[in-house]
This record gives C-alpha cells, sequence and structure tokens, in this order.
C-alpha cells in the first residue's frame, strides 16, 4: 500500500512539473502571439502609408495660376502658366478671403477650378540676405560714437520699442536713416547693434547685388526685399554701400544705366509706400553721399542723415580699449599714447593693430601684449603705400 502512494507520490510530482512546464510554455506563446499582432498592426499601418503615397504620386499635376478678378457670383478670373486666361470656380475649402487679385494659385490639370492657394514666389537670393541668427554686436562694442547712437536709437529703436510715444505726440517717426562717412568707421557695426538691441529680423543687403543683367530684374529683387521684411517684421533692411543703386541720374543711354535707374525708381517707391510706425526700418550706409541721387535725400525716404567721421583722440582710446579688452596686455601699455600715434586712423584700422599686436607675441611664444608689440603693427598697419614709379618713357621688350 506504501509502495502504491509513493508511486503516487511520485506521479503527480512528475505531473505538476510537466504542467508547470505547459504554463510556462503556454505564456510564451501568448507573449510571441502579443507581438506578432503589434508587428501586424504596424505593417498594416505601414501598407496604408504606403498607398497613401503611392495615391499621392500617382495624382496628375496641378497647374500654376494667379488670380486676375474676383467676380460676384464667387467665380475668380485665373491666367494661368500657359497664358490664357479662365473663369472659374474654386473649391469651397478656400477662404472667400484668400482670394484676391495677384494671389498665385494652384489649378486642377482637368477643370482648371482653384483647389489650393500658393505662398508668393520669391527669389532665393533674397532669402540669401536674411541673416539667421541675430547679431552679437552690442552699442558697447562701438567706441566714440556715442552721438550717434543716440540718434540712431531715436530713429530706429524707439519707434519700433515703443511706438505709442508718437502716436500720442502726434507725429511720424523716420522712416530710414542713412549712415555716412569713411571706410570702416563703424557704420555696419551701428545697423547690426540696432538689430540686436530691438531683435529684429536683419536683411542685409549689398547695393551692388541689386544690380542684376536682365531687364526688371534689379526692381523685383527690391520689392521682394521689402516683401521679406514685411513678412518677418519687426525687420531691418540694411542696404550698404548704397551709391551703387542711388547715384545721382544722369543722360546717359546706356541700357545698363536705364536699368540702374529703374532699380533705384522702385526703392524709391518702396520707401514711399510703407507705413513708417510699422515693423520695417530701412538704414542705408555709403561713403559717398555727395553722389547721391537728391530724390532719395529728400524728407520721406532717409528722414535722418547721420554723419559717422573718423574718430578721433578721446574715441580712438575707446576703441583700443574695446578691441583689446579680452588681450593679455603687458603692464607698459599706453592707450593714450597709441591714440596719439594714431591720428587718422579708422576703427576698422585699430582692431587690425590689435589683431596684428596679438600676433607679434604669438610669433615669440609670449602670453602677454606689450607696448612694443603695438607700436610694431602701427607701422605694419598704417604705414604709407610705396609709390608707383613713373613709366613714362620706359620700352617694354
Amino acid at each position: 500500500m506504501s509502495e502504491d502512494l509513493s508511486y503516487l507520490m511520485d506521479k503527480l510530482k512528475k505531473l505538476e512539473e510537466e504542467y508547470y512546464k505547459l504554463r510556462e510554455v503556454c505564456r510564451r506563446l501568448e507573449d510571441e502571439k502579443r507581438f506578432i499582432e503589434s508587428e501586424r498592426l504596424r505593417y498594416e499601418r505601414e501598407v496604408r502609408r504606403l498607398r497613401s503615397e503611392l495615391e499621392r504620386l500617382r495624382s496628375p499635376p496641378l497647374l500654376v495660376g494667379v488670380i486676375s478678378d474676383v467676380l460676384e457670383d464667387g467665380r475668380v478670373v485665373v491666367r494661368s502658366s500657359t497664358g490664357p486666361k479662365f473663369v472659374v470656380y474654386a473649391s469651397q475649402y478656400i477662404s472667400p478671403d484668400e482670394l484676391k487679385p495677384g494671389t498665385r494659385v494652384a489649378l486642377n490639370q482637368q477643370t482648371l477650378a482653384v483647389v489650393n492657394i500658393l505662398p508668393s514666389s520669391k527669389d532665393p537670393m533674397v532669402y540669401g540676405f536674411e541673416i539667421e541668427e541675430r547679431p552679437d554686436v552690442t552699442y558697447s562694442d562701438i567706441g566714440g560714437l556715442n552721438q550717434q547712437i543716440e540718434e540712431i536709437k531715436e530713429a530706429v529703436e524707439l519707434p519700433m520699442l515703443k511706438p505709442e510715444l508718437f502716436k500720442e505726440v502726434g507725429i511720424e517717426p523716420p522712416k530710414g536713416v542713412l549712415l555716412y562717412g569713411p571706410p570702416g568707421t563703424g557704420k555696419t557695426l551701428l545697423a547690426k547693434a540696432v538689430a540686436n538691441q530691438t531683435k529684429a529680423t536683419f536683411i542685409r543687403v549689398v547695393g551692388s547685388e541689386f544690380v542684376q543683367k536682365f531687364i526688371g530684374e534689379g526692381a523685383r529683387l527690391v520689392r521682394e526685399v521689402f516683401q521679406l521684411a514685411r513678412e518677418k517684421a519687426p525687420s531691418i533692411i540694411f542696404i550698404d554701400e548704397l551709391d551703387a543703386i542711388a547715384a545721382k541720374r544722369t543722360s546717359s543711354d546706356t541700357s545698363g544705366d536705364r536699368e540702374v535707374q529703374r532699380t533705384m525708381m522702385q526703392l524709391l517707391a518702396e520707401l514711399d509706400g510703407f507705413d513708417s510706425r510699422g515693423d520695417v526700418k530701412v538704414i542705408g550706409a555709403t561713403n559717398r553721399i555727395d553722389i547721391l541721387d537728391p530724390a532719395i535725400l529728400r524728407p520721406g525716404r532717409f528722414d535722418r542723415i547721420i554723419e559717422v567721421p573718423m574718430p578721433n583722440y578721446e574715441a580712438r582710446i575707446q576703441i583700443f580699449k574695446i578691441h583689446s579688452k579680452k588681450m593679455k596686455l603687458d603692464d607698459d601699455v599706453d592707450f593714450n599714447e597709441l591714440s596719439r600715434i594714431t591720428e587718422g586712423a579708422s576703427g576698422a584700422d585699430i582692431k587690425a593693430i590689435c589683431t596684428e599686436a596679438g600676433m607679434f607675441a604669438i610669433r615669440e611664444e609670449r602670453l602677454k601684449v606689450t607696448m612694443s608689440d603695438f607700436t610694431r603693427a602701427i607701422e605694419k598697419v598704417l604705414r604709407k603705400a610705396s609709390p608707383i614709379p613713373d613709366l613714362k618713357g620706359v620700352m617694354f621688350v
């Protein structure tokens, strides 16, 4: 009897072990089933996505057109890219307020119905003018131009940050500011500092970039730059070397001069067209104010004209301190003496002098810049160019 009981106990134990094994297998199979189900759902979603992508790629292309007129019954007159005009219906998903003359639209290829509103086209070159990152130049980085900084603050920064003051007083703020002076005196730095202070989009254009090969291209670029500035407002348009497109008009008959004059006409129209209290300000810079056309200097365009002169004695001391504040200087460096012996140097010259002085120290593997390094740098940067020899009467073989 005891043997039978022992046998039954062993059998029960084996059955129990088999049961746990089977339960473990069942649990594992259930996990695999859940995983396979999730994979099946994922693959089904991927198949649906690929099918929709395939359908999208198989859909016929849309035509690009421009709305010429909007009729009272809701239909619109569009001019397709092929040339002729058509009277068509617009999709019910497009708001009637968006259907305006001049708007670019997408047209169905068969019915030419308006199915979508397209953004206005811009030359890729225009987007290249925008400075993506805010300039890191501040007013403290500009030496000797305290009066000019105050004037540009009043003309550009104050209308953008506190327009209600001008409204309360009842005056219109200046539309544009023209900076003029010799090269290297800080005109571009002033514009960048204002853009930094106002947290505005900075759009920098060189005047010569508006001069294009084909007729009307320069005027179109001017128009699109101002349109980009309105879209990115608050923004500052900085036109460097303004004399490249705004020189005095002459009676020249060459097609190149006439095209530059057309570009200037468009610039004048844009300066007249935008609101002075708006969030778009224009800053121009030139080295040759004497050759600018009087039309661009009249009040209502560049209302405030600011001279940026060569730095005087005190200004040169400030500029030396600004450009050498991160340098390790020896105790014998005397900024007063450096300012005295750099009479006639611009801010850009002083920056180059500080850089060259640092290079002299690096060449000699020194960690500090001495006064002699500065004097050698001044001699190198400010030395007069050697005169061109007189070649008259020289026979070349």
